[in-house]
């Protein structure tokens, strides 16, 4: 409470953002944890709650004669407008909400004062819902070509990689070892997906550190391993996420991409999705265009073209879909890396696994998904979705884009997903919360030191207790769309928002 400079403000005006003359009377409150509006109204006391940690932008607009509005921006895309009838409390609150959307150490987040009142054996038993060793076993793992490695026990080689990896059974630690330090951060190539029915495989990392001349043996070796696991084919693909340019100039940093004269048996393949910095930019004119009062059809399309947002969900789709099509019909294994190898390869993994992969379009398959290619291979919780104050450039919507991408494929394939939407909209809703202690923190490594699962509740858990509510009506085990592969078409006009 010592950030809250006004704990209570009444006469508070909510003010209708679909009609700006409409306005509701009630009571604010600021609390350690959320923002609540109460509505004065006697027969319904209808509550507004708002969590700190959810507030993007807290705008304090010109004093007008009915007092001084407060914007209110929300990361789930809620938008809320507030008029406070006195500068002074205005400007108290303004302050405060500013201290509070912005905590500086994970303790200020609510999932450490969270407390749903379940006991320690039930917490414990929430978070071992998801279990990312029994689903490598329903890949069919290990088994004569594929191992789990402990090489990076204690993170001693890669430290925002998990500790358990599968790899190559001819990769030995020293090949592993020899490749980590040529890639960048050191994420050596590791397997994400393993498609049993024909024994290929998709494999992430990073960048390789090439250059313009630089080249490793070791490296070369760990991507040869990655084919000889895979007896159907005499290639793999290595898919560079990045536009080309991008990867060219990354080159003159001493990075780059991958020499075919050097790599032996690999077929290279550029994909172009863009970096974090054009999908936060994208971002931001879309929910410009959202704002717009009362616009035209033809200035909605326009602003929704301008804003390129659909263009980058279509070129993350044409990814998956391009990785998903050479496993299942050339057999061929794929190493999928952008830069460092934790927002666009963990997009275009998830997608394409989703694609191959009926079980991952179940309510438990889903979890798992995120909990792999997300949360378990190093995603950037922290700075992508802001949840402690930090460097504004590292923040983008990178996970915003996959739901989007699950949620098109939702819509054209209407019988294939056991979840309904509200399943997709909760997820992201609590991404950006932290009532929960799945999505904090950047790596493992860092959720193990923190001790989140000591010390925080499994969103998992909380949605599985749930899951009636995000079941899908159309849902068919036995359906066509529901079995093996989603044969997706890409025209740009087969993708749409909704307004």
């Amino acid at each position: 409470m010592e950030h809250i400079r006004t704990p209570k403000v009444e006469n508070v005006c909510l003010v209708d953002r679909v009609s700006s003359k409409k306005t509701i009377l009630g009571t604010l409150y600021l609390t350690a944890t959320h923002v609540i509006f109460v509505e004065n109204a006697p027969d319904t006391r209808k509550e507004t709650w708002i969590l700190h940690s959810q507030i993007s932008t807290i705008e304090k607009q010109a004093t007008n004669a009915t007092g001084c509005p407060l914007l209110i921006r929300c990361k789930n895309f809620q938008i809320i407008q507030l008029v406070i009838p006195q500068e002074r409390d205005c400007h108290d609150v303004y302050i405060s909400l500013i201290r509070l959307a912005r905590p500086v150490k994970y303790e200020e987040l609510y999932c450490f004062s969270f407390n749903p009142k379940l006991d320690k054996e039930e917490r414990e038993q929430g978070w071992k819902l998801v279990d990312l060793s029994e689903e490598y076993k329903r890949m069919g793992l290990p088994d004569s070509d594929w191992q789990l490695s402990d090489v990076n026990r204690d993170y001693r080689v890669c430290d925002s990689y998990p500790t358990e990896l599968y790899v190559p059974k001819s990769a030995t630690a020293h090949i592993i070892v020899g490749s980590s330090k040529f890639r960048s951060r050191r994420r050596f190539p590791a397997l994400s997906y393993y498609y049993k029915d024909n024994h290929a495989s998709i494999c992430r990392s990073s960048q390789p550190l090439s250059g313009f001349s630089a080249r490793c043996l070791e490296d070369e070796q760990m991507l040869q391993a990655i084919r000889k696991a895979n007896p159907g084919s005499d290639f793999i693909y290595v898919v560079d996420t990045r536009p080309k340019l991008n990867a060219m100039a990354n080159r003159a940093a001493g990075k780059g991409y991958e020499n075919e004269d050097n790599y032996s048996n690999i077929k290279f393949q550029f994909i172009g999705i863009e970096n974090i910095h054009v999908m936060r930019n994208s971002l931001q004119k879309m929910l410009e265009v959202c704002e717009l009062k009362s616009p035209s059809m033809s200035d909605f399309l326009w602003g929704l073209e301008n804003s390129g947002w659909l263009r980058h969900i279509k070129a993350i789709m044409d990814a998956g879909i391009f990785i998903a099509k050479a496993v299942s019909e050339e057999g061929a294994s794929v190493l999928v890396h952008c830069s460092d190898g934790w927002d666009r390869t963990a997009q275009v993994c998830s997608v394409a696994s989703l694609l191959l992969d009926p079980h991952y379009r179940t309510l438990k398959g889903f979890m798992v998904l995120i909990e792999k290619d997300w949360i378990s291979f190093g995603h950037k919780f922290n700075h992508r979705y802001g949840n402690l104050d930090g460097d504004p450039k590292e923040i983008s919507p990178v996970i915003d884009q996959f739901i989007e991408c699950v949620w098109q494929l939702m819509e054209q394939f209407p019988c294939a997903f056991e979840f309904n939407e509200r399943f997709l909209i909760h997820i992201q809703h609590h991404i950006y919360s932290c009532q929960f202690g799945n999505f904090l923190c950047n790596s493992q490594k860092e959720r193990q030191e923190l001790k989140i699962q000591e010390r925080t509740y499994s969103l998992w858990s909380h949605l599985w207790k749930n899951r009636a509510n995000y079941l899908n009506p159309l849902f068919r085990p036995d359906h066509s769309q529901t079995q093996g592969r989603l044969h997706l078409p890409t025209a740009l006009c087969n993708f749409m928002y909704k307004y």
